[in-house]
């Protein structure tokens, strides 16, 4: 890979995943010189299910077909292994890709759109200055106005200049199996969910196109036990541990909205950099797509003088994402303690419905928005953040 010889750019995203992406794509296409860094190589892989909701793709610009390996048509949810059968969904409402596909798509728009690409850079360090960051890269300095964050959950730069860094974690484990390795009845057309045994989580069982992806999390104390869960798993399934693999663990940063500022002069974070992992599903990719494309709106302000710093964005993500953070921080716990009743009222015919709605992007019924008020008052009457700081 040639290296860029530019010394500036309007601006600089580190992290070349969904949330960086989709933040450079949308400055090049705003008529911002873009410098899009990632320090692995590319194509490369995450752990992730890979799955993408209705209103995740609702946010994007561009359709991502090309990636999407199956659109599920059953859903099964299970209690504690108990199994009752699948259900027919309506219409659909996840689209199931790779992180390794869906990447290297996402940074391919980008480069179309103009954004100048460089995989196996790391940040170095970031020097603030009055005129815009300068950020060591490779051994260079490359000045920039503004300056996006998105190296995910392992990244030290957002923590190092001051912003969110969550001090909540989930925790997961997953693998893949071959469908040599697991029965000829499983159904690739669906994708199974089981709550009531890792405890702050749930366990998974996604078919792709050439293998099937089982996958447990939970709190960060569910650590040490991760890998029975997930043998016991893939036992229900009908395989085993040992058919795995690709076996990798992986951190869910969560609470970023409540540790920290997403903000800080001419420096954002977007993305799970910044925490904004949905506590409940563990999902990132809609909180990506959203936090970048007003990450992209704010910083394209700076860039046209309308303001002088980045600090609005932070606002327009709390905005956005306050309310349902806290209904899902709500969930979770409930789903903690009360697996049994979280379980049937997923089951009823209401809940699914809601649950469909919300995932598709549909938008809210007027019962589904009061319930989503009732649900944050009562969280905020019993949750402190004390309480999910002993919870986790």
């Amino acid at each position: 890979m040639t290296r860029v010889s530019r010394t500036s750019f309007d601006a600089i995203v580190a992290g070349a995943g969904p949330a960086g992406s989709t933040t450079a794509y949308r400055l090049a296409r705003g008529g911002a010189s873009v410098l899009l860094v990632d320090r692995a190589r590319f194509p490369r892989d995450k752990p992730c299910g890979g799955a993408v909701t209705g209103r995740a793709l609702r946010l994007l610009p561009f359709s991502i077909d090309p990636v999407v390996e199956s659109v599920p048509d059953r859903f099964e949810l299970r209690l504690r292994g108990e199994r009752r059968g699948g259900q027919q969904l309506d219409s659909p409402f996840v689209w199931i890709t790779q992180r390794r596909l869906l990447d290297a798509f996402l940074v391919e728009q980008a480069v179309a759109a103009g954004v100048r690409f460089e995989d196996g850079t790391r940040v170095g360090g970031v020097e603030e200055t009055a005129d815009g960051p300068v950020v060591e890269l490779a051994g260079r300095s490359v000045r920039c106005r503004a300056l996006i964050v998105a190296e995910g959950a392992n990244g030290t730069t957002s923590r190092a200049l001051g912003l969110a860094a969550p001090r909540l974690r989930n925790v997961a484990l997953e693998g893949n199996a071959s469908y040599e390795r697991v029965p000829a009845q499983l159904d690739r057309r669906g994708f199974t969910i089981e709550i009531g045994t890792v405890s702050g989580g749930y366990a998974w069982v996604v078919p792709k196109r050439d293998h099937v992806n089982f996958g447990v999390g939970g709190w960060e104390r569910e650590g040490p036990f991760l890998r029975d869960h997930l043998r016991r798993l893939c036992e229900s399934f009908g395989t085993s541990l040992d058919d795995l693999s690709d076996l990798r663990g992986h951190r869910l940063p969560m609470g970023g909205l409540h540790t920290g500022r997403l903000a800080r002069g001419r420096v954002l974070a977007v993305g799970d950099a910044a925490g904004l992992v949905d506590p409940f599903s563990g999902d990132g990719m809609y909180e990506a797509f959203l936090s970048g494309s007003l990450a992209a709106q704010a910083t394209l302000d700076l860039l046209a003088a309308r303001v002088r710093d980045l600090d609005a964005y932070d606002a327009a993500v709390r905005g956005h994402l306050a309310a349902g953070f806290d209904v899902s921080w709500l969930a979770k716990l409930a789903l903690d303690r009360f697996p049994g009743l979280a379980y049937a009222v997923i089951r009823s015919g209401v809940g699914r419905r809601l649950a469909e709605r919300a995932l598709r992007g549909d938008e809210p019924s007027a019962a589904a928005e009061r319930l989503a008020r009732t649900g944050t008052a009562l969280f905020r009457r019993l949750a402190s953040d004390a309480t999910l700081a002993r919870a986790a």
